[in-house]
């Protein structure tokens, strides 16, 4: 889904012949006169974030990205403009269908379409700007162009105006993130089948819309153009959605038609609507990165093999995020990015995988991190779960809000917290206590018996360890 988060370079290219060849030929006299500690490949969530902690920890290094922006996809197509459009589109759905019940009467709601598009772009260009000032805050060289390694310590960048240059240095990260994977059967053309990237820059509002995948990307833009009127139809082969998988996507007299099979068998049926989404996932973006020829060796799913310090078979190139195995989320990306130059820098470097969260910003969200029950089953483990309405939670029901639930899961001899599960509204903000709890090692009974504020939704997390712990909770 979201998920999330990483470097795609599917993406538009920027019209590189307007950058002044005086940059050029800066960046030429830079790789000629630098001896660097590090080049970052990618200046996603892992690779600028890698880049400044570099130069935080005083190594000198560059920022290699080829997209124009920094960002990668998490910001320039992705997490950011996705939850710009979900906060603007759920206020345009309680102005619709509920300020009416907070005693707020409003006129004649209506859509502004440019209106919620320009606001998701200026949010995007200010944090992209933001980033750029933080590198060179950091000392950290941002050049622009596309990196291609060409030997364990160098890096060929071809320029904006097509010329190229070679930057040397002691260490090479990979942070070149996913791209969409692409499904057999339908052509992707951004207008009628759309992937993400698309589905973020429609030119009208659809009035109906089937989203092929029912992951985090998929369940978020659903619910964006849910609430601004759409009929959405999700259509998701596992059987914990919709239990169907397309065959075919083809234009039928210039609309978009599924051909849609069920995963246990029978007739096929077909599908239209306006646009269809196309969210099956990503993969790993390694293509042109030269890896095969410097001998980096890929698995069988194309991710750039690492060891436990992110070292590819390669000693000086390391790799992170997407295209490493792990979640594929920018939180961490993020974490492996600092970790991973950490140790470049001779110093401790670790991120823990089990206490990384995973968030749906869907209404209400849903978040969750560490242990599932089938988890703790699949492992042996004897466990007890303990659970709390929001029903029951004061702040929740004050705000008209109270959908969901908090449930924990902790081993049943010794309490240790082993996971949890929110949903509910600012799920993905509640979730970090439990996270915190989770990387020292907790018990259901510490998180009981510290004292939260009142009202707050953060109390339903304390009320479910509290059913964890002792059996019951206080107010429910």
């Amino acid at each position: 889904m979201l998920l999330l988060h990483q470097l795609a370079r599917n993406g538009p290219r920027v019209a590189w012949d307007r950058l002044p060849n005086a940059v050029s030929q800066a960046v030429r006299g830079f790789a000629s006169t630098q001896q660097l500690d590090c080049v970052v490949i990618g200046g996603g969530p892992g690779g600028y974030v890698a880049s400044i902690k570099a130069g935080q920890l005083g190594l000198k290094t560059a920022c290699v990205e080829g997209r124009g922006a920094l960002g990668g996809t998490c910001l320039n197509v992705g997490c950011i403009p996705s939850k710009a459009l979900l906060n603007a589109s759920h206020k345009y759905h309680d102005a619709l269908h509920h300020m009416a019940s907070y005693g707020v009467i409003v006129g004649d709601v209506k859509i502004d379409w440019p209106a919620m598009q320009k606001q998701k772009d200026v949010a995007v260009s200010g944090l992209t700007k933001g980033i750029e000032g933080l590198l060179k805050k950091n000392k950290v060289e941002y050049v622009k162009g596309w990196g291609k390694v060409t030997g364990p310590n160098s890096v060929e960048v071809t320029l904006a105006d097509g010329s190229s240059t070679t930057l040397q240095t002691k260490n090479i990260l990979i942070a070149t993130g996913s791209e969409v994977t692409p499904m057999p059967g339908i052509t992707m053309d951004e207008e009628k089948f759309v992937s993400s990237t698309g589905a973020l820059a429609l030119k009208e509002l659809p009035k109906s819309m089937i989203v092929i995948g029912g992951g985090y990307i998929g369940l978020e833009m659903g619910s964006v153009y849910a609430r601004l009127g759409a009929k959405v139809t999700v259509v998701e082969f596992l059987d914990n959605i919709v239990p169907s998988m397309v065959v075919k996507g083809e234009l039928v007299d210039g609309r978009p038609t599924l051909t849609v099979e069920p995963s246990k068998g029978g007739p096929a049926t077909q599908l239209d609507a306006d646009v269809v989404l196309v969210s099956i996932g990503r993969r790993p973006y390694v293509k042109g990165l030269g890896l095969e020829a410097a001998g980096v060796k890929l698995d069988a799913r194309g991710r750039v093999q690492v060891d436990d310090h992110f070292r590819t078979n390669v000693p000086s190139i390391y790799a992170i995020g997407d295209v490493i195995p792990g979640p594929m989320l920018a939180h961490k990306a993020e974490e492996d990015g600092v970790a991973a130059v950490e140790i470049m820098a001779g110093r401790a470097g670790h991120v823990n995988y089990n206490t990384v969260p995973s968030i749906c910003y869907t209404h209400p969200e849903v978040a969750q991190v560490g242990m599932t029950e089938d988890e703790a089953k699949k492992a042996g483990i004897a466990y007890k779960v303990g659970k709390f309405s929001m029903m029951a939670n004061s702040r929740a029901r004050a705000q008209d809000d109270s959908e969901g639930l908090v449930k924990m899961i902790a081993d049943a001899k010794t309490d240790k917290l082993l996971g949890a599960h929110i949903m509910a509204p600012s799920a993905g903000e509640m979730i970090h206590e439990v996270v915190v709890a989770l990387e020292y090692g907790a018990s259901t009974e510490d998180i009981a018996r510290t004292c939260h504020g009142h009202p707050t939704l953060s109390e339903a997390v304390k009320e479910a360890a509290l059913a964890t712990a002792f059996g019951k909770p206080i107010h429910m």
